[in-house]
């Protein structure tokens, strides 16, 4: 594997996870994130649209021999490759994200909408991740999470706008983003780790990086 693929970091850093305990983990690297949830004309969430934009150190990484002509700019055939390699290897860590409906967890669809952009000194990646079956949120609870699972990834939204709704979402429901949570509230699950210990699992079969995540809840009325 090309060692700019995104996955580089993922790979790189779960394999530094089996050493060190998950009470101990702290990111490596950051990602502001913003997302839409994607309605079909029938009110059926559809898919997640993702916009990454890296933090300046991995972009560096990334970048580094890209600009083939040396005119100082990315353009679009400079960065396809890299763009390629990002979703291939991201595939293998179902793209950072997870969608569930009533508590279970929902398969995903094939990844075919996607691109990558350099602009005002900021790597940006957008894809959508569609779900392999709508589901109806006004018959039950879908929330998403976008999260690496071992916490060396710091993934976090966006402070202005960093969910919005794309298509018919039923009258009745509404979109909810949890806050970010505060350093106090990161220390307080760190020492509630050390002290369960390396085989407690999180409920409903979530792992370790679930518990910092910021869920994305879509809830209706009857």
């Amino acid at each position: 594997m090309n060692r700019r693929a995104w996955a580089v970091c993922a790979a790189g850093f779960a394999a530094m996870a089996a050493t060190v305990s998950p009470a101990a983990a702290h990111p490596h690297v950051w990602i502001e994130m913003r997302s839409d949830v994607v309605f079909n004309d029938q009110g059926l969430i559809t898919a997640m649209n993702l916009m990454w934009t890296f933090d300046d150190g991995y972009a560096q990484m990334a970048l580094d021999g890209l600009d083939t002509n040396r005119d100082g700019v990315y353009s679009p055939s400079e960065l396809d490759p890299l763009t390629k390699e990002n979703i291939a290897s991201l595939k293998d860590y179902g793209f950072f994200t997870v969608m569930r409906y009533n508590g279970e967890r929902q398969a995903l669809g094939e990844v075919t909408e996607f691109g990558q952009i350099f602009s005002n000194e900021k790597l940006q990646l957008h894809l959508q991740v569609p779900l392999a079956t709508p589901v109806d949120p006004t018959k039950g609870e879908f929330v998403a999470k976008v999260y690496d699972p071992d916490f060396f990834i710091a993934m976090d939204y966006a402070k202005d706008e960093p969910v919005t709704v794309i298509g018919a979402m039923p009258k009745n429901c509404q979109l909810v983003v949890k806050p970010v949570a505060t350093d106090a509230e990161i220390e307080e699950t760190r020492a509630m780790l050390a002290t369960k210990g390396p085989e407690w699992k999180p409920e409903n079969d979530e792992d370790f990086g679930a518990l910092f995540a910021q869920p994305v809840t879509i809830q209706c009325k009857a």
